[in-house]
């Protein structure tokens, strides 16, 4: 399985060796070039979202990465990269908009999360 993770900001470094831990193929994603024509799912890190989103769009990233994710390109996305992947973002705008929840940016700490019933926070339990 070929993991590509977003590797822009953030803390890509980690979710990479974990994924190497339990053996997993993984590839940086830092330009459009590293974005291979197939690849089994991809990670967007925690990290800093506006941060993220600007690089996306500079890097010319965004296009190639949202038809994968439209197309049903499996992704696992923690903290920024939830609020990337957020349909609705409180304070602040959407970047990939393929997930039906609504984020709220607090400028730091941890991200709160409404999807249906459901309320939770990035990295709390």
């Amino acid at each position: 399985m070929r993991i590509g993770v977003l590797s822009v900001q953030g803390a890509f470094a980690e979710h990479i060796a974990k994924l190497w831990e339990y053996g997993g193929e993984t590839f940086e994603i830092r330009q459009k070039g590293d974005i291979p024509e197939s690849f089994d799912g991809l990670v967007l890190p925690g990290g800093e979202s506006t941060v993220m989103r600007k690089l996306l769009h500079e890097l010319e990233l965004f296009e190639p990465l949202i038809t994968r994710i439209e197309n049903g390109l499996p992704v696992l996305a923690t903290c920024a990269g939830m609020i990337l992947l957020a349909r609705i973002v409180e304070g602040g705008e959407p970047c990939f908009g393929t997930m039906d929840i609504t984020v709220k940016r607090n400028a730091y700490g941890s991200v709160r999360f409404r999807c249906g019933e459901r309320t939770g926070a990035c990295g709390t339990r």
